[in-house]
């Protein structure tokens, strides 16, 4: 039996709408993987007027919580990072009892009443043992008896093609009717190096005799500790500045924060602030997204990176989806492939 879904590859390509989306990493993920956006929901405005810049795209549903599933396009794939502060071990882990942690259950009525095939969330590692991990069993349930077969997994990605150590639980769900097997996330790649991923400019350097930065230096934790004459002898050294604490990266970056962004790196002997820009590499955007970038506050740019998901990680699942979708069905969306046809 030939394969529907083969001639249909290169001029037919899978839907999906980008629920939660922030500046839209998740749909750049998946347009390089070779589906197409139709729509995107996002409420905080700051990070939509980014949306824009990088997608000139005005389509936007708004608040997911007042969308009428019947009035949002048809598609193949619905993928969201549903808000994660409820599930942060930074945060307050309160989960299913604060409000933002209902949002999964505005994603599972799309799914069910739209009866989309497949669906990707993401959201940080800490639900994995949230309550116990009786709130990711939860999660589960309520996606499995929406009518999909869910597999997880944790991924960092620095294992798939950027420097920076970000650990995120991901979800793939498949409608019950299409699915064959289980669903297999991407292998990791060979880790790269930052000194690509940074642009260091003259306005960016921090002054390390400034008498906030001594103090800091001083400070019951880490006086001697560090030694910043010998740390700024060692170029592409990532610095964490935290509220207390600072910790020592070599050649790799800790996790981008909403809140946070004391990073800093070493540089011919100078320390420069980590920007919004040199963030967004470091999720994977590429350098066309940089530019458009570039008159957005930096503040605000290191903020809305810090909340969006990494691009090279959801190109590769996307990838495999697709790859899923290609060995287990004729068309796609719901004809099953016959064995040895």
């Amino acid at each position: 039996m030939r394969n529907i879904y083969l001639e249909k590859k290169n001029h037919c390509k899978l839907k999906f709408i980008d629920f939660c989306s922030g500046i839209g990493a998740g749909r750049l993920g998946l347009e390089l993987s070779g589906m197409t956006c139709v729509a995107h929901s996002e409420i905080n405005n700051d990070a939509d007027e980014t949306y824009k810049k990088f997608y000139n795209d005005n389509n936007n549903l708004g608040d997911l919580t007042q969308i009428d599933p019947e009035k949002i396009p048809q598609c193949d794939v619905l993928i969201a990072g549903f808000p994660c502060q409820t599930f942060s071990i930074v945060g307050k882990r309160a989960g299913f009892e604060d409000e933002r942690g209902q949002i999964i259950y505005y994603l599972r009525n799309i799914l069910k009443q739209k009866k989309i095939p497949y669906f990707i969330f993401e959201n940080v590692k800490g639900l994995v043992n949230h309550n116990k991990g009786q709130t990711l069993k939860a999660i589960i349930e309520l996606l499995d008896d929406a009518g999909y077969a869910v597999a997880y997994k944790v991924l960092n990605s620095i294992d798939y093609g950027v420097p920076q150590l970000r650990e995120r639980i991901y979800f793939v769900g498949i409608r019950k009717d299409l699915y064959i097997k289980r669903f297999v996330f991407p292998c990791s790649i060979k880790q790269v190096g930052i000194k690509k991923f940074l642009l260091s400019s003259n306005s960016d350097v921090l002054d390390i005799n400034h008498p906030t930065f001594k103090k800091y230096l001083s400070n019951k934790y880490n006086k001697n500790r560090i030694n910043i004459e010998e740390l700024l002898e060692q170029d592409y050294t990532v610095i964490d500045t935290r509220q207390s604490d600072l910790r020592v990266y070599i050649d790799k970056c800790p996790t981008l924060r909403t809140g946070r962004h004391g990073i800093l790196y070493v540089r011919n002997k100078k320390l420069y602030k980590l920007s919004g820009q040199e963030s967004l590499l470091l999720q994977g955007y590429t350098k066309e997204f940089v530019m458009k970038a570039k008159n957005i506050v930096n503040s605000k740019l290191l903020a809305q990176t810090g909340n969006a998901m990494t691009v090279n990680v959801i190109c590769a699942i996307g990838e495999s989806l697709l790859n899923y979708i290609e060995e287990n069905t004729i068309d796609g969306f719901g004809e099953k492939r016959l064995s040895n046809s």
